[in-house]
């Protein structure tokens, strides 16, 4: 960016063992979150100089019981979390970025409670890129995932970061497109940035850290708790300008998220789908509540100025849309319906219908259930 030396030039603030130190006591602090950490820089500076401070002084910011929890001698869990962190650092693209740091990304500034600390493998400039987010269902249909890549290749195309959360299904997908084009993509996890959940995602999680970046507020080590995907998302919408669902639940993590991205004035975008279909419903709320509609990469690039990028792009997208040349597939809808129906409605021969049936099932894209119906999944 303009006006600001080569990231190569930025010394990283890691590399200062006893400032790390500093700021992995002060992150680390038994009862202290973001927020705290934020007022105690306010009040007094660096963690260094947190730390040179009274109980009495820091009581005056936090309550004393907080301020006693600071200033407690770091213990042997924390000198070996130093010394773990450390040898993370020396291996090559591994980052850590304090709030103070060049390379923080900006708009993780608009957070009330913005990580005092960011785990990186990769380039820490892709934090900073123009970014869409694209998240959805880990049970995505197979048109969910098509969709999810299908945008995701149209945004890194037109030089738009896509940001995602490495899960199964949507995310993975969208990854997936972000890696085709220039934008690359950024994944935040849940996780310390020393593991990969799931694991399956070892090869897609190297290929995002050599074309983008990975990055987690979460110290090195830290399993995949439940309550850190929620953390995980607000920092997915906080790094977008916009959101886009593709698939989701009545009950879905993407529909928090498309929350937090509406309450920091980000755009969110959803994908509508079938009234039947239980992965639409959430999309369709979100409509309801002034998510705008979207039925293709144009919908969502015209409301950034990026038209003049859509010539390339367009025609990679397959349109849910489209009508269907296989007979099948155009009369299977997401309401159950009896082999009977659907050999009726689409005029194929029972072992042909079968056949045809067995391989959409293996395909994601049909579902067999109880009493021999059949229902689309897409």
């Amino acid at each position: 960016m303009a006006g600001q030396a080569p990231a190569a030039a930025w010394p990283d603030a890691a590399r200062d063992a006893d400032d790390t130190l500093a700021w992995l006591r002060l992150a680390s602090a038994p009862g202290i979150g973001p927020v705290t950490v934020r007022l105690l820089l306010a009040a007094f500076g660096l963690p260094q100089q947190v730390f040179t401070q009274s109980v009495e002084a820091l009581s005056s910011v936090v309550p004393r019981k907080l301020a006693a929890a600071v200033l407690a001698a770091p213990g042997a869990t924390l000198n070996q979390a130093l010394a773990k962190t450390l040898a993370w650092l020396e291996q090559p693209g591994n980052h850590l970025l304090t709030l103070v740091d060049p390379r923080y990304p900006v708009r993780l500034l608009d957070l009330t409670d913005p990580p005092p600390l960011l785990y990186i493998k990769g380039d820490p400039a892709a934090l900073a890129r123009p970014a869409l987010a694209i998240v959805g269902a880990r049970a995505a249909t197979a048109q969910g995932k098509a969709d999810a890549e299908a945008f995701g290749r149209s945004f890194s195309l037109a030089g738009q970061t896509v940001v995602s959360g490495l899960a199964l299904g949507v995310d993975a997908a969208a990854h997936e497109g972000g890696l085709a084009g220039e934008g690359g993509t950024v994944a935040v996890i849940g996780t310390g940035a020393d593991r990969v959940y799931p694991a399956r995602h070892l090869k897609l999680a190297h290929r995002i850290a050599e074309h983008g970046a990975i990055v987690s507020e979460f110290p090195l080590g830290m399993q995949g708790f439940k309550d850190n995907f929620p953390r995980r998302n607000r920092l997915i919408a906080a790094l977008a300008r916009g959101v886009l669902v593709v698939e989701a639940a009545a009950r879905s993590g993407s529909l928090i998220t498309a929350r937090l991205a509406a309450d920091l004035g980000r755009e969110v975008f959803a994908i509508p789908g079938s009234i039947h279909a239980p992965l639409s419903r959430g999309c369709h709320f979100l409509i309801r509540q002034g998510a705008k509609l979207v039925e293709s990469p144009e919908d969502v690039m015209e409301e950034f100025g990026l038209s003049v990028q859509l010539e390339k792009v367009t025609n990679s997208v397959p349109m849910r849309s489209k009508v269907t040349d296989d007979p099948l597939l155009a009369v299977l809808t997401h309401e159950p319906l009896t082999l009977d129906t659907l050999c009726e409605r689409s005029g194929l021969a029972p072992e042909m219908l079968a056949t045809r049936l067995l391989e959409l099932e293996l395909e994601g894209r049909a579902e067999r259930l109880p009493g021999n119906l059949f229902r689309s999944l897409s």
